[in-house]
């Protein structure tokens, strides 16, 4: 089991190393290798970096801020970068400001989350497996990668651009996605804060119309960079739109909505009120009316 773990995890790598490879097809180069190779190794550098105080104290509290460190990180040096090589836009700042805003909004309240939960219970066999471990951290590279394709291709290509329909329909997406979410969380966090409430599920709000309103927020927070992103494309570099699809594959059906929808049916999944809510709740698009 340890040399499958740490398979997989060299298996992520390579396997991101040569996307990368293929979406830089009009990267700028640096030392000859194009942007977003460097990008890639930063990215996994940091998360091997953090998984060593992990391993050592057998802790997952720091995981998801990892993450969010992660993408402000990279989103930080691409825009340096472009700016080194004087190919920084108005549209280029917007793209990065937009995933470090959310990068921090998410960031931060999940770490507020799991500290005031005290564990992750998804880690309670991963944290004590050192192999495991690091294969769970160099997936999380493989999601910062793939989740900010899109923008990668953007902030390092050669190309400077305005403002255009395209770019500003993406934008507009991606604020729907961004106030989605935040609201979602918000009034889960105020629903589960009241005592009356322990141990009941959320149906109101936003929670009335979606069983998963936060995680079609940030779908729509994908779609939406990746739409203000595509004029920078050409040839492979298409690739990096598989970003919203494959965040979507992983919040239905990795983690997030597969593993609550599961947790939800063994608490609730005796009561009638929970089946009236799951038959007349959609699981992921929000229902209008």
């Amino acid at each position: 089991k340890h040399l499958t773990n740490l398979t997989i995890a060299a298996g992520v790598f390579i396997f991101t190393k040569l996307y990368a490879d293929a979406i830089s097809f009009n990267s700028i180069e640096l030392s000859g290798v194009n942007l977003v190779g460097h990008l890639l190794v930063i990215t996994f550098v940091i998360q091997w970096m953090a998984y060593i105080p992990a391993f050592l104290l057998k802790t997952e509290k720091f995981y998801d801020l990892t993450g969010s460190i992660t993408y402000i990180t990279v989103m930080l040096i691409s825009i340096y970068l472009a700016s080194l090589f004087n190919v920084l836009s108005i549209p280029k700042i917007i793209i990065a400001g937009a995933i470090i805003i959310w990068a921090l909004r998410l960031g931060s309240f999940l770490f507020m989350r799991i500290h005031k939960a005290g564990e992750d219970k998804r880690f309670a066999d991963i944290k004590v497996n050192p192999p495991r471990l690091l294969m769970t951290w160099t997936l999380q590279g493989l999601w910062v990668c793939i989740c900010s394709a899109s923008a990668l291709v953007a902030l390092t290509s050669s190309m400077v651009l305005d403002i255009s329909t395209i770019f500003i329909a993406g934008l507009a997406l991606f604020i729907i996605g961004f106030l989605l979410e935040v609201i979602a969380d918000n009034q889960k966090t105020k629903f589960n804060s009241l005592p009356e409430n322990k141990d009941k599920f959320i149906n109101v709000g936003l929670w009335s119309r979606s069983r998963h309103p936060n995680y079609f927020g940030e779908f729509l927070v994908w779609a939406g960079i990746s739409i203000m992103s595509v004029e920078y494309m050409s040839g492979l570099s298409y690739a990096a739109l598989i970003s919203p699809v494959f965040s979507y594959l992983l919040i239905n059906y990795v983690s997030g909505v597969r593993m609550l929808e599961n947790k939800a049916r063994k608490k609730w999944g005796h009561l009638d009120s929970y089946k009236e809510y799951l038959a007349k709740t959609p699981k992921f698009m929000p229902k209008l009316f």
